[in-house]
C-alpha cells in the first residue's frame, strides 16, 4: 500500500508506523479491515492526497465524504491483499462507521441509526470462514427446498431490523428493544439450522438468557464471537453477572457500542494513558 500510494500521489515520507489494537485478531471482528483503513488514512494524509482535518484546539476530526471514499478505496485494496476476495463490508464500516446494508455486493449506509449497547464475547474457539461458508453452500445445494426459505426469512429479519433501527431516533420508545431481542433469537436459530452454530455459541446464548439477555453469533460463526443486546434500562447487576458467568466459561467479554463513528483523526492529547503507553512500548 505504501508503494502504490507513493506511485500514484507522490512520495510518502519515510515513516515509522506503530499499531496498537483492542480488537482480538482472527475472531471475525474486522481487525484486518480496521488496520487497512487506519493505514490507508495515515499514508494518504502523509502524501497530502487527503487533508489534515484536525483544527487547532480540536481533539478529534473526520474527513470529507470524498476523502472517506478515497480512504475506503485504498483500504479495500489492503483487504484484497490479506483476504483475496473480500466483500468490502468490513472496510466500509471501518471507514464510515454507523450501520450499513449489504446485499448482492451493494453497500448502502443507513442514516440516523442509533448506537446500541452490546456485550461482545469471544468464545476463543478458532474457526475457518472458508470452511464454514463451503458447508453452508453445500447444505443449500443439497436441500434447496428447505434452506432457501431459511435464507428468505433471514433477509426478512434484516429488512425488519433496518425498519426498526431507522424508526428509533424519531420515536425512542423502549418497545423497540423487545422486537430487536426477538430478531436476535430467531436469527440465531436460523443460523444454527444453516450450520453456522457451535456448542460454544449455544452456551453463550444460554448463559446470557439466564440473565434475561438475548444473544446471537456475529461473523462467520462456528465459534468466534457473539453479541448480546443491552437495553438502556438493563440492570447493571444483571450485566455484570452475565459477564462473570461468560468469563467463567473461558470466554472473553467486553461492553461496547454498535454504530460508532468510523475512521477518525485524533490529537495525541486526546488519547488515553493506556493507548499512549501501548504505543510508547512499540
Amino acid at each position: 500500500m505504501y508503494l502504490a500510494i507513493s506511485a500514484k500521489y507522490g512520495d510518502v515520507p519515510s515513516v515509522d508506523i506503530l499499531v496498537w489494537s483492542e480488537l482480538p485478531i482472527g475472531a471475525g471482528l474486522g481487525s484486518s479491515a480496521a488496520y487497512a483503513v487506519c493505514l490507508a488514512a495515515a499514508l494518504l494524509m502523509a502524501c497530502r492526497a487527503i487533508s489534515c482535518p484536525l483544527k487547532e484546539g480540536e481533539s478529534t476530526a473526520r474527513w470529507t465524504e470524498e476523502e472517506l471514499t478515497l480512504i475506503n478505496h485504498w483500504a479495500f485494496q489492503g483487504e484484497r491483499v490479506i483476504h483475496g476476495n473480500p466483500s468490502g463490508v468490513d472496510n466500509a464500516v471501518g471507514t464510515w462507521g454507523g450501520a450499513l446494508r449489504y446485499q448482492s455486493g451493494k453497500i448502502t449506509p443507513l442514516k440516523g441509526v442509533p448506537m446500541l449497547r452490546i456485550l461482545l464475547t469471544n468464545t476463543k474457539v478458532p474457526r475457518s470462514t472458508k470452511v464454514l461458508v463451503a458447508g453452508v453452500k453445500e447444505k443449500i445445494l443439497k436441500f434447496p427446498a428447505i434452506m432457501n426459505p431459511v435464507l428468505d426469512s433471514i433477509d426478512a429479519i434484516s429488512q425488519e431490523c433496518q425498519r426498526v433501527l431507522e424508526a428509533m431516533p424519531a420515536n425512542p420508545s423502549p418497545e423497540h428493544y423487545p422486537v430487536l431481542e426477538e430478531f436476535f433469537d430467531i436469527n440465531q436459530h436460523h443460523l444454527n439450522v444453516m450450520g453456522a452454530g457451535h456448542p460454544s455459541l449455544d452456551r453463550l446464548c444460554q448463559v446470557t438468557a439466564s440473565h434475561g439477555l438475548h444473544s446471537k453469533l456475529t461473523g462467520a460463526g462456528g465459534g468466534g464471537c457473539g453479541i448480546t443486546l443491552l437495553r438502556p434500562d438493563s440492570s447493571l447487576l444483571a450485566v455484570e453477572a452475565a459477564k462473570q458467568d461468560l468469563c467463567a466459561c473461558g470466554f472473553e467479554c467486553w461492553e461496547t457500542n454498535l454504530g460508532a463513528p468510523g475512521v477518525t483523526l485524533h490529537s495525541s492529547s486526546s488519547l488515553n494513558a493506556q493507548v499512549l503507553h501501548a504505543l510508547s512500548q512499540s
